[in-house]
């Protein structure tokens, strides 16, 4: 799927009745929905600079995820908030050595990211959490650049300007852009018009906005109209690919449970001791 209108000669779309619906070019914001997430992909090459969505492996757009491999382009810069943990998500990008750079805000247990960053293999830029945001939300608002005192005086202002405001010191950080952003939404129309599901509004509705094409996997597709206009996340405007993709994994990263009070009382009661337990 073309995001270029077909081209039409010099002269033009014909003219008269053979010019209908099927005659005119669709641009990129028409006929969105696509068949299959390797059909979304359509255009991505070696080099890519990919925004994908999902805050750890909550939100992961994960057919979008698993069809970049399957695509076979290589020496991707990956833009996310971190990149996979427990070799799923974005880590399989890793495991699969088509990863050029990394640039996220989060390191954390991801072994796959650790491993090839102290090998040299994978060249990693770690970013402050709001600085992340804030890059990709200036780069979709037309600005290059801006001063944040957020880094001054540590290792993050290494190499950069720094200039002083008022007494405090501010470092000149650049917008962060890219050429595909990979966002999951919970529920979406044939336009892109989004709406997200808890934590998986984090950093997509500022990454449809960076990058040149975005595509959405939607859970559930529906017509025109369902969302109301008051619980749209993210314009149509900002999504040019959609695919619908019911099925997900949606892996807990570390299942952390404690007893039901009930439970836990009824345990106190049972205990020789009658003593509480550490919950």
């Amino acid at each position: 799927m073309s995001d270029t209108p077909p081209a039409t000669g010099a002269a033009g779309p014909a003219a008269g009745p053979a010019a209908g619906p099927a005659a005119r070019p669709t641009g990129r914001h028409r006929d969105k929905l696509c068949d299959s997430a390797r059909a979304a992909l359509a255009g991505l090459s070696d080099g890519a600079r990919i925004m994908v969505g999902g805050f750890g492996l909550c939100a992961n757009p994960e057919a979008l995820i698993a069809a970049v491999v399957d695509a076979g382009a290589r020496d991707l810069t990956i833009i996310s908030n971190n990149a996979g943990n427990l070799g799923k998500g974005l880590a399989t990008w890793l495991q699969a050595g088509i990863v050029r750079k990394v640039i996220c805000s989060y390191l954390g247990t991801n072994q796959d990211l650790h491993r090839l960053m102290a090998s040299g293999e994978v060249e990693v830029e770690v970013t402050p959490q709001g600085t992340f945001v804030e890059r990709m939300r200036a780069a979709g608002a037309g600005i290059p650049a801006f001063y944040t005192p957020t880094g001054a005086g540590t290792v993050v202002a290494e190499g950069k300007e720094v200039r002083e405001f008022d007494g405090r010191a501010y470092v000149l950080e650049r917008a962060l852009s890219a050429d595909f952003a990979l966002i999951r939404a919970r529920r979406g129309d044939r336009f892109g018009n989004l709406r997200f599901w808890r934590t998986g509004r984090n950093f997509s509705p500022i990454m449809a906005t960076a990058a040149h094409t975005t595509i959405a996997e939607v859970d559930e597709l529906v017509e025109l109209g369902a969302l109301d206009p008051d619980d749209v996340h993210l314009p149509g405007v900002f999504v040019h690919r959609i695919v619908e993709v019911r099925e997900h994994e949606d892996p807990f990263e570390y299942r952390t449970v404690r007893p039901r009070p009930e439970a836990a009382a009824a345990a106190d009661s049972a205990s020789p001791e009658g003593g509480s337990h550490a919950v």
